[in-house]
This record gives structure tokens, sequence and C-alpha cells, in this order.
């Protein structure tokens, strides 16, 4: 049996985070940001078990002045080079024995970035930590590069991904040489894909070129989210307007059509005149709950009345994001989920 993703709405052990450190990543803004994971940990440690990374020595206790539930929060010192633990971390599966497993995928910091001798060790790390098989994703002897942020899956068979960041050979380039056929065979054998559907560009600002988790979500088997700007005027209309169009054409694992749900963007943010990657499509799912990105924008409520509509058994939180998402990413880049033990 092929080693399995689970859809990120199944039911959790733990959600994983990493307390920040990376003062680069935030510039100016490393209270502010600490802050907002204290608020992300109060509401997830509400609903499920918080795993939180931090650096040798730190005994972090800061994050329980935000009312966080600190029985459901333990540390663990792992080194990191940074905070995006949806990307660095582990993919947990179910391998051929219906047991938990982690699938390594060697990280090279979004083939962009020097620093990540730390980040790519994480898996490894938990694993132990779990007690739970490893296995390293080797093809032909080569270590296969894959972030968390590039693939959303509907648990069922069915992956998206976007042709920019797996398949792009010029610019941050995973895996020289492999083509779509092989990415593909890649992702059926490690993550259970039986079903790859492709979009075209994720959104301006990103510095991973192309994540999917900005752009496109899977909420439930048959339901896509797909951010949408209206304004043709703004830079991301056209890639968002490809993408809307390539939904229309795709298909589920069962050959159904998927309902697509439009999901508007915020207006745009910027920091010293660049755009930042802001998107509410960058939301997590945990146990009986919802985090969505805000950006004190007029369409926060629409997009959380989108959300409440699509989650009608969760809890559905905003949590305010312009301080994150000055570090090119948000809440689901910083967040990663352990499903629950399959019976």
């Amino acid at each position: 049996m092929t080693p399995f993703l689970p859809a990120e709405w199944t039911a959790h052990e733990a959600t994983w985070l990493v307390w920040p450190h990376n003062r680069d990543d935030w510039p100016g803004k490393m209270n502010a940001v600490k802050w907002a994971f204290a608020e992300m940990i109060k509401i997830i440690s509400r609903h499920e078990k918080v795993w939180l990374l931090v650096e040798p020595g730190n005994k972090e206790t800061s994050f329980a002045r935000s009312g966080a539930k600190t029985d459901s929060v333990e540390l663990i010192e792992i080194p990191t080079n940074r905070s995006w633990i949806r990307d660095s971390g582990p993919l947990f599966v179910t391998n051929s024995g219906g047991k938990k497993a982690v699938a390594r995928f060697h990280f090279d910091a979004w083939s962009k970035y020097d620093d990540f001798a730390k980040d790519r060790l994480v898996p490894e790390k938990i694993a132990d930590k779990l007690a739970l098989d490893l296995y390293p994703v080797i093809i032909d002897g080569r270590e296969i590069v894959l972030e968390g942020g590039a693939i959303d899956v509907n648990g069922a068979g069915s992956l998206i991904a976007t042709e920019e960041c797996l398949l792009d050979q010029a610019v941050q380039t995973r895996n020289p040489g492999f083509d779509r056929g092989q990415v593909e065979k890649m992702l059926e054998s490690f993550l259970g894909a039986t079903n790859v559907i492709w979009l075209g560009k994720g959104i301006e600002g990103d510095d991973t070129h192309g994540h999917v988790d900005d752009v496109c979500r899977f909420v439930n088997e048959n339901t896509i989210v797909l951010a949408h700007e209206k304004d043709a005027g703004d830079v991301n209309y056209h890639a968002l307007q490809e993408n809307r169009e390539r939904l229309e054409a795709a298909r589920l694992q069962d050959g159904s059509k998927p309902e697509v749900v439009l999901l508007p963007m915020p207006g745009p943010l910027y920091f010293d005149g660049d755009r930042l990657p802001a998107s509410y499509a960058n939301f997590y799912i945990l146990n009986d709950a919802v985090l969505v990105p805000t950006f004190n924008d007029p369409n926060d409520y629409k997009a959380l009345g989108i959300m409440r509509e699509l989650f009608p058994d969760r809890v559905v939180y905003g949590v305010h994001a312009v301080d994150l998402v000055l570090g090119l990413g948000s809440i689901h880049c910083l967040t990663m989920q352990e499903p629950a033990a399959q019976s």
C-alpha cells in the first residue's frame, strides 16, 4: 500500500509550530509577531494539543499571557532556521500497515535561500521524538524537494499544485530535470495522489514561487476554494483568472467536477514598496475550528462569512495577520497538522 497523505480536516493528534526567533523574517516586528503567535497558540490549544518547537535552552512561556491552555502546550527543543514548519516540517502519512509515519522530503529553503541546515533535519527529529517510521523520499539516488505549502489534498486521491512551483526549470527549480510525468509519479508513490490538478501560477509577493496554499485549497473531498481578484488592474488578476478557467475543466479522482467557491482577495499590502502575499486562502483547519488570516480589510468580513458557510460545524476565527505576512507567509505556512493515528 502506498503511503497516503490525509486531508487537513481529518482528526488531528496535534498541531506543530516553531516559536519565532529569526528577526530577518520580520524586521522590526518581532514583538508583534510573537503576540500573533501567542494568539494562534491560545486558539489552537483550546481545540487540540500544541507541540511548540523552541531553540535549545529556551523555556518560552510568554504565550501563556494570551490565555492559552498551557497544559495543552508542550515545548520541544529542536534548533531551526525559521518558523515556516509547513514547509520544513514533516508530512505525516499513513503507511502500508495503517500506522502513522513521516514522509521525509528534502528542504532547501524554497531553492532560494542558503540558511536551511537546521530546518532540513526537523522531520527526522520529530519522527524520532514520536517514534514514527521515516520514509526518505529518494528517487534514483536523489533527495526529492517538496514543501507542504506547495500541495493541497482532498484525502481521496486528488492533489492541487501549481506548475510555477513544481515544474519551473528556470526559477527556484526544486528538482532539476523532473518533468510533469515524473512529478506526478512521485506524488502518487509517496503521498497517494492518483489525480493531480494543475494550476498555473501563485500570487505576487510569494517568495516560494507559487505555493498553492495562497491560492487554492480543498475544504472537503468535493469542494475547492479559489482566491479571486475582481480588479482587472491588479497584478494578480490574470493569473487567478487563468486558475479559475483551469478549475472549470478540472476533474476529481472519480471523474466528477469539483464545486468551486470563490474567495475574495484582500486589498494590496506593501512593505518598502514590495507587494506582500496576503491571501485568505492561507487558512488552517484544526479540530472543530478554522483559523483564517485577516488584514484590516473590508473583505475580511466577506472571507470569514464564506468560510463559516463552508465549515458550519467548526468555529471560524479571524486572526490578525498583517504582521505575520511581512515574513512572506501566514497562518497555514506557520502550522503543520499531525493526524490522529488510524485504526
